[in-house]
């Protein structure tokens, strides 16, 4: 059995650890943020849809008396968007300060990501604003983005 040192939050840069992840997909692309940040991953869920609101923000559902605002990451990060489907889910994150749900069109796995395989993000991949990304894993035949939930969700977050 392989010992894992696991880090909480979203820093993955404890030299010798894996990061715990959970990947996702997008489109053909597969991305991953660290276990510790999610609190459940669910089916969608109706959506109310509320008017001026930035077009990544697909609303608020009602998750067992919580509400929870739902953003689609597809459009926030200017990629096409698609049609839901059995597979799609709603990723309930507990960040510090903020509870957020993220829609993604597949989950993959939960892997644990040796850090020896994370890179540093380039400036700009695919259209996604690198500061967005805290690195890029290669796992066999994948390349694994893995997103800097900070980065991406800090201005709403509560100080």
């Amino acid at each position: 059995m392989e010992l894992v040192k696991q880090n909480h939050g979203s820093q993955w840069d404890t030299e010798g650890a894996t990061a715990q992840s959970i990947l996702f997909k997008m489109g053909n692309e597969y991305y991953g943020l660290s276990i510790s940040l999610v609190r459940e991953i669910i089916k969608p869920l109706p959506v109310t849809r509320f008017p001026k609101s930035p077009a990544y923000v697909e609303g608020v559902v009602d998750l067992r008396g919580r509400i929870l605002p739902i953003i689609n990451l597809r459009t926030m990060f200017g990629l096409e968007p698609v049609a839901e489907t059995d597979d799609t889910r709603f990723v309930d994150l507990q960040l510090e300060g903020l509870d957020v749900g993220i829609i993604v069109d597949a989950v993959s796995e939960v892997m644990n990501i040796p850090q020896k395989l994370i890179e540093a993000a380039p400036p700009l991949v695919a259209g996604v604003e690198g500061k967005y990304l805290q690195g890029i894993a290669r796992l066999n035949d994948k390349l694994i983005m893995l997103l800097d939930i900070d980065e991406i969700f800090g201005q709403w977050k509560k100080k």
